[in-house]
């Protein structure tokens, strides 16, 4: 029987592209949008689903479980950037950050894994990113959540281990995606102490992005997870500088460390 593959944030993006290589792969794949009907030709089944709304993800994992009996395979994909001086960040554009990028796939894990138990089988992958692995300027916000779920990970992963349930992190560096569009960023201020090192900054994030790896990367990647017997704790998918980096840091003296990065980002 094909596995059943549950995608957070599968309307466009990296989610979109993972959903339409399992897809196309032979998985039966159900992604969720915060508004399904705003994709109708997506090939892809979208049930509604915000991550922010508890009720939500409820009523989206029993929807999929009532038509399939049971999820194989959960990514957590869902996600928002958000970039800015830390002191220039509202602290409701932090709150909303950690609702989407940490407790939201922290919920949608508590709601499938009663099933997964059940089944005595289950794989979840979460989408982290490289930048979790480091404090970056101006984005420490998006930083902090995805390093935070690289943590939940690692933690949950041992106590879910006995009813031979598997869970990994995921970590992408910068890919040819929307995410910078619906990202949110404080406004260059016009005689802020960080108008131009910020803005300096926004511009360099922006090309990278623009620059990107190809999504289906990603989704090569997750499929060799999926068919894996003992998935890793952790997964890189990026350019290998991006990858190095994280190796760099482990490596490096700290103050070394953060001079590249300074250097890097110019300021």
């Amino acid at each position: 029987m094909s596995k059943v593959v549950f995608i957070t944030g599968a309307s466009s993006g990296i989610g979109k592209a993972i959903g339409e290589f399992l897809l196309n792969k032979g998985f039966i794949v159900y992604g969720t949008s915060r508004k399904p009907e705003r994709y109708p030709e997506s090939k892809i089944n979208l049930v509604a689903l915000d991550v922010r709304n508890s009720e939500s993800i409820n009523n989206a994992i029993k929807t999929v479980l009532e038509k399939e009996t049971k999820i194989d395979v959960v990514i957590n994909n869902a996600g928002v950037g958000i970039t800015g001086p830390l002191e220039e960040i509202p602290l409701e554009e932090v709150k909303n950050n950690f609702e989407t990028n940490l407790f939201g796939p922290i919920e949608v894990m508590k709601a499938v894994l009663p099933s997964m138990r059940q089944h005595k089988s289950g794989l979840i992958i979460n989408i982290t990113s490289i930048a979790g692995y480091m404090g970056l300027p101006f984005r420490s916000v998006y930083s902090a959540s995805k390093g935070a779920l690289e943590l939940i990970t690692e933690a949950l992963r041992m106590e879910v281990k006995p009813f031979n349930i598997a869970i990994t992190n995921v970590a992408p560096g910068d890919f040819a995606t929307n995410i910078a569009a619906g990202r949110y960023h404080a406004p260059l201020v016009k005689g802020s102490d960080y108008e131009a090192t910020y803005g300096r900054t926004l511009s360099m994030m922006d090309e990278h992005v623009d620059e990107g790896s190809n999504p289906n990367e990603m989704a090569e990647a997750i499929l060799k997870v999926i068919e894996s017997k003992n998935p890793k704790v952790h997964y890189k998918v990026g350019a290998f500088m991006q990858k190095f980096s994280i190796l760099l840091k482990r490596i490096l003296p700290d103050t070394v460390y953060e001079k590249l990065l300074m250097n890097h980002y110019k300021l």
